[in-house]
């Protein structure tokens, strides 16, 4: 004798233990592809972002040059494109409202550095990467405008 057919419905209806366990395995693959194929990307986006900031910076930098005739010395930094340094020969050229409206950190969160006279150029200015650090290779590689 057959059970009713409600009850039989009841039965099978629903999923069994192993072809939930099937649907989770599925999804956790898929998303451990989605992770190896973002993540460089995001990595690369980050370098990118922070070349792009450098070259804005660099304008500003070198704007504040022709109008100051001298670049910013190490010790006023990069502040000294948003705000006028205490100590300039000709303050009456100092542009108003500055350079630029703020300085931007970099995409890991930390202050872009600016050194007057550079090592590799005439000035440096740069990011320590991803890892905060001088040197590196990869995403904790130096971004600077060399």
């Amino acid at each position: 004798m057959n059970p009713p057919v409600s009850i039989r419905a009841s039965r099978e209806a629903g999923f069994t233990l192993v072809e939930l366990m099937v649907v989770i395995v599925i999804i956790g693959l898929l998303a451990t592809v989605v992770m190896i194929n973002v993540l460089p990307s995001q990595d690369r986006a980050m370098i990118e972002k922070a070349r792009a900031d450098i070259a804005t910076l660099e304008q500003a930098v070198d704007t504040y040059r022709l109008e100051m005739l001298s670049f910013p010395r190490t010790a006023d930094g990069l502040e000294a494109l948003v705000r006028q340094p205490a100590r300039l020969d000709r303050p009456e050229r100092y542009r108003s409202g500055g350079y630029i409206r703020r300085l931007p950190p970099d995409p890991w969160g930390n202050p872009y550095h600016y050194v007057y006279p550079g090592r590799r150029s005439s000035y440096d200015l740069y990011s320590l990467g991803a890892d905060g650090r001088e040197g590196g290779e990869g995403n904790d590689a130096d971004i600077g405008n060399w």
